[in-house]
Formats: C-alpha cells, sequence, structure tokens
C-alpha cells in the first residue's frame, strides 16, 4: 500500500485533455475525415518545429515563437485521432513521444545557434543546461516507468516548458526563456528522482 505522501495527482496535462476534450476531439474528428492520418499530423508538428527552430536561429524570435504557437498543438491533436480511428498503438505512442524530445530540441538548438552567434556565452550554456534538464525529465520517467515506478509529476513538464518557451518568444525575451527552463527543467527532474527514491524506501519496508 502506498504512503498518502505518494498519491498520485493528476498533471497540468491531464487537467488540459479534459477541460480541452470538446474541442481537441472535434477538431481531430474533422482531419480524421480530410483523410489525414495520426503520423502525418505528428510529421507535421515536428516539421513546423524544426521550421520554427530555423527562424530562431536567425533572431526572428517573434516570428518563431508565433509558428511554434501555430504548430504546437498538433501534438494534442495525434493521439486523439488516433483513438478516434481506433489505431492507438504502442508504436505510435513511441513514434509521439520521440518526435515529441526532438521537436523540443530543434526550438532549443535554434536559440543556441542564435545566442552563440551573438557571443552570448552565458545564455548559450543557459539552453545547452536547459536541453540537458529537458532530456532529463523525460528520461527519468522512462526510467522509471521500466522499474514499475512512478513518476509522472514535477514542476515544469512538456506542456509547462512550452507554456514558459513560447509566450517568453513572442514577447521577444529569449534570455529570460534560457534561465526559466534551464532551472526549472532540472529542478523537475530531482523531483522526480527523488519521488521514486520515495517510492524505492517504502518498497524496501513492505519486503
Amino acid at each position: 500500500m502506498r504512503e498518502k505522501s505518494l498519491e498520485i495527482k493528476p498533471t497540468l496535462t491531464d487537467r488540459l485533455r479534459i477541460l480541452f476534450k470538446g474541442v481537441i476531439e472535434p477538431v481531430a474528428g474533422f482531419f480524421n475525415r480530410l483523410g489525414l492520418r495520426p503520423n502525418t499530423m505528428t510529421l507535421m508538428g515536428l516539421a513546423g518545429s524544426a521550421a520554427g527552430a530555423y527562424l530562431l536561429s536567425r533572431g526572428l524570435i517573434v516570428p518563431g515563437g508565433i509558428l511554434l504557437a501555430v504548430v504546437t498543438p498538433f501534438d494534442a491533436l495525434d493521439g486523439t485521432m488516433a483513438r478516434l480511428r481506433g489505431e492507438s498503438s504502442d508504436w505510435g505512442a513511441f513514434v509521439d513521444s520521440v518526435t515529441d524530445r526532438y521537436s523540443e530540441l530543434f526550438v532549443l538548438g535554434g536559440l543556441l545557434y542564435y545566442f552563440i552567434q551573438q557571443d552570448n556565452h552565458l545564455a548559450s550554456m543557459l539552453l545547452y543546461i536547459a536541453a540537458g534538464g529537458s532530456l532529463m525529465v523525460s528520461y527519468t520517467k522512462a526510467r522509471a516507468d521500466s522499474l514499475n515506478y512512478e513518476a509522472k509529476i514535477g514542476l515544469l513538464t512538456r506542456v509547462e516548458r512550452y507554456l514558459v518557451i513560447i509566450p517568453l518568444l513572442i514577447l521577444n525575451q529569449p534570455v529570460l526563456l534560457a534561465w526559466l527552463v534551464a532551472i526549472f527543467a532540472n529542478f523537475t527532474a530531482f523531483q522526480r528522482i527523488f519521488f521514486v527514491r520515495r517510492q524505492a524506501r517504502v518498497k524496501m519496508k513492505l519486503l
């Protein structure tokens, strides 16, 4: 039996899916009727992120942010489209997760290139730390899942990161973005590490 303190609460992602279900499902159904496939939406989102990253690398921060604001919702549609078509699969979920990681790395990489061109060494290092933290947030959950632990918690998971990244790009505040993601992505990874540690200690006491 788990301790009360280890009870898993719904994440922001879970809450948003419930809140916007009445919007996402009709839109997903519309794209299904157009003949688009879920993997097509996944690749469109990836291509849009790559295009946004290119704009960022050229110093077009606000246009890049606006483009990302347009293409990022595709990520919420591919899984819903697959479910409505009765085609949900582990492979589809795997591809979706992998492309999500690449999309975020494209964005952070575009900003990193921009800062390097500007000789902004501090911001460049912050982007490197931010990218590492973002990957570690995903890795800690994946590794915990493989060991049958829960790690679906944290202050700055992927949805929250994009709620920081996109508005700050549109407001032309890339340095503040670098600071916030570098700090709080890594903070989130450590939240997950210590959460798994608590579960492991509880498990050992029950043996």
